[in-house]
């Protein structure tokens, strides 16, 4: 899973034991002792005496995910008063109590999050020696005091067999019995409402959780069709409805492997190489045999990546892009249906086109095409107007170069581009029209 594990020993000669035992099955770095060292102590402990530098080497190296030692061989130390949040997994070979045993759950209990699928919400303790049987007895403190620090996995095994039967009740039916395109367009319709999309993923996140505990517990067989079917849902929403996040790094590790295994198609469109991304290449996304909604939501995870990829060398696409947005919040709250998100996608994706075309032979610059084009597409000013009044707007940049880091240089700017708006296009709103002039051209220069 990526994490990394305690193997608590009875004791010091023990520790060393284990080691041994370990180096005949695995790599001898993946495993370190750290223990106390005795002036007497005999040959066999002394060979894994650390010095004060070495171990703290180890320490730091052990809070690393990537870094040996994945596991350290303890008796006393480290358990408490070391916090290394990647610690998952605890091998209890040795009897505890009380503040002592408390502390020790507690070096596994950490929460840990990273940009590689690691996520844990709580840690595994394996007990060898029968700690747990009556954790009331091992632990001096009041019943209520210690309720839910530790559960048996036959509680999670309960828990995820209660929210497989939710999900077979309430996410299956949606897709199940129809083929891929009217499967996705009906699970895509189901959760339009972002109210209810958010109830799936944290429904889903509770169930990828205890997943990546059990697996691969042979308890797990009978629900892992039905797991894998939700772990389909779950990633053609993402996709769908989030395309800027990268869904499959989303996915903790053992469930990342079933997405890499299972995954033979792509209803919602991973996309082109972004920089073969034309007009024709959405058009005739526009001619494939799939349900306009599944079409919707595959031409906006298209025009995203191209902006995304392009849209600062290219910072005409910006406005195309925000344009693109737009139809997507109209059609998710329902103000469109899907017939006139493609309608108006279709319009769009000609003016991309055109957009293009332009780029390729206007001699406007990057800033006046950029604005062009936020004139025609946000502001709905004809080509010939929009032109114009880019050639002029872009002459008022050149005069402040720096308005993107000064100040006094922002608010002259602002003050003539109020006078060429007043002036020249009659806008009244001249102080939203130089906000978003500005907001377009400071993505551009991001």
């Amino acid at each position: 899973m990526g994490y990394k594990a305690f193997l608590v020993a009875v004791d010091r000669q023990a520790c060393c034991l284990y080691k041994e035992a370990l180096d005949r099955y695995m790599p001898s770095e993946t495993s370190r002792v750290v223990i106390s060292r005795g002036h007497n102590d005999p040959a066999e402990l002394r060979r894994y005496h650390l010095s004060d530098s070495d171990e703290a080497a180890v320490r730091k190296a052990f809070r690393k995910p990537d870094e040996k030692p994945q596991v350290l061989i303890v008796t006393e130390k480290l358990l408490t008063g070391y916090d290394a949040p990647i610690l998952y997994c605890m091998y209890l070979d040795k009897p505890m109590r009380d503040h002592v045993l408390l502390q020790a759950i507690a070096r596994v209990n950490r929460p840990y999050e990273d940009n590689e699928g690691r996520r844990k919400t709580s840690g595994l303790i394996v007990d060898f020696v029968g700690i747990f049987n009556n954790l009331e007895r091992a632990l001096a403190f009041d019943s209520q005091d210690v309720e839910g620090v530790v559960e048996g996995l036959d509680v999670l095994k309960e828990e995820f067999a209660r929210l497989i039967e939710q999900g077979r009740a309430e996410y299956l039916p949606i897709f199940c019995g129809k083929d891929e395109y009217l499967g996705a367009e009906a699970v895509l319709e189901h959760f339009r409402d972002k109210e209810r999309r958010e109830k799936f993923y944290t429904y889903f996140r509770e169930l990828e959780e205890t997943y990546e505990i059990l697996s691969p517990d042979s308890f797990l067989r009978p629900f892992l069709e039905d797991y894998h079917n939700l772990v389909a849902m779950y990633r053609l929403l993402r996709s769908a409805y989030e395309p800027r996040i990268p869904v499959d790094k989303s996915f903790l590790r053992k469930t990342a492997e079933i997405v890499q295994k299972h995954t033979a198609t792509e209803v919602i469109r991973e996309p082109e190489t972004t920089y073969e991304i034309g007009a024709g290449t959405l058009l005739a996304l526009l001619r494939k045999q799939e349900p306009n909604t599944v079409k919707v939501f595959n031409l906006l995870r298209e025009l995203d990546h191209l902006v995304a990829a392009k849209g600062t060398e290219q910072p005409y696409l910006i406005p195309i892009s925000e344009r693109a947005e737009a139809i997507r919040h109209a059609f998710e709250e329902r103000q469109i249906d899907s017939q006139e998100a493609l309608k108006q996608l279709t319009k769009l994706i000609h003016k991309l086109g055109k957009a293009q075309q332009e780029q390729r032979q206007s001699q406007l610059s990057d800033t006046a095409l950029a604005l062009s084009w936020w004139l025609q597409v946000q502001k709905d000013r004809s080509e010939a107007e929009a032109r114009t009044l880019a050639t002029s707007l872009e002459t008022v940049f050149q005069k402040f170069p720096h308005w993107n880091t000064s100040r006094t240089q922002e608010r002259e700017l602002r003050s003539e581009l109020y006078k060429v708006l007043l002036r020249e296009a009659g806008v009244q709103d001249v102080v939203q029209w130089a906000d978003e002039m500005l907001t377009l051209l400071r993505k551009a220069i991001q």
